[in-house]
């Protein structure tokens, strides 16, 4: 089975990598998908710069949403800010709740078009797992390594840094994980908005009623999204490891 997962993930890679760096071996099977002599391959742009963008673009939104996610969620387990616990739900709930095309709507008179009105839609739309995860890792901190840490006189602070946020580090990476996912798809809609991205391919498709350019930019989506969850999940369970848990 092992052996099976490898050679699936180096075929992914090897796919992702032709389609981004020699995309016109594709044509004979992609030219049935055009009508009225539409180009098969994608002519607008380079797909390998298309895919740098998308990736920058979530990679950015990723860490902010993880900054705010990890922030808040160590702040409402902490007696001072455990009040403020239902607020927060509400705050990242909303980001889950309101599709991302509504916050670019109403993000673009604020801030004009491109990455901007991208990147709130996206931080929004990540944070719901990040901070629930980080409170649930919190939580899950055993009440008998919180005391050792106290009777060795460690300040909030340190216990914090040194003993909590590393226990709970795999159950956090496995929020960020799912964020990352997420938002891998989400960043398509950036297109509309003028973000640079692989959005530009499927809507172009779109527009042009042509399957073969959906069909390219789809496809390279998917694949980032297994190849990164997968490569995210190998991180996950080597933290995972050095915090003594088990990952499935």
């Amino acid at each position: 089975m092992r052996w099976a997962a490898l050679v699936a993930r180096f075929a992914a890679l090897g796919l992702l990598l032709a389609l981004l760096l020699a995309p016109d071996l594709f044509k004979p099977v992609l030219e049935p998908l055009t009508e009225n002599g539409a180009p098969p391959i994608y002519n607008e742009g380079s797909l390998l710069d298309l895919t740098l963008d998308h990736l920058a673009l979530v990679a950015a939104s990723s860490l902010i949403a993880a900054i705010f996610g990890v922030v808040m969620g160590v702040f409402v387990t902490r007696p001072a800010g455990a009040e403020f616990l239902p607020l927060s739900r509400t705050i990242v709930n909303i980001g889950q709740t309101f599709p991302p095309v509504a916050v670019l709507a109403l993000a673009v008179p604020a801030v004009g078009f491109g990455v901007e009105p991208t990147m709130i839609a996206l931080v929004l739309y990540g944070l719901l797992p990040i901070f629930e995860n980080t409170l649930t890792g919190l939580k899950q901190v055993p009440a008998a390594t919180l005391e050792a840490a106290d009777g060795m006189g460690m300040s909030g602070l340190r216990r914090l840094i040194s003993v909590e946020l590393p226990l709970a580090l795999p159950v956090i990476l496995a929020g960020l994980r799912l964020s990352v996912v997420i938002n891998l798809g989400t960043a398509t809609i950036g297109s509309t908005v003028a973000a640079k991205g692989l959005g530009e391919v499927i809507i172009a498709g779109l527009v042009s009623s042509n399957t073969a350019f959906v069909l390219q930019g789809g496809v390279i989506v998917a694949l980032l999204a297994v190849l990164i969850y997968d490569a995210l999940g190998f991180i996950e369970r080597g933290a995972a490891r050095r915090a003594g848990r088990s990952t499935p």
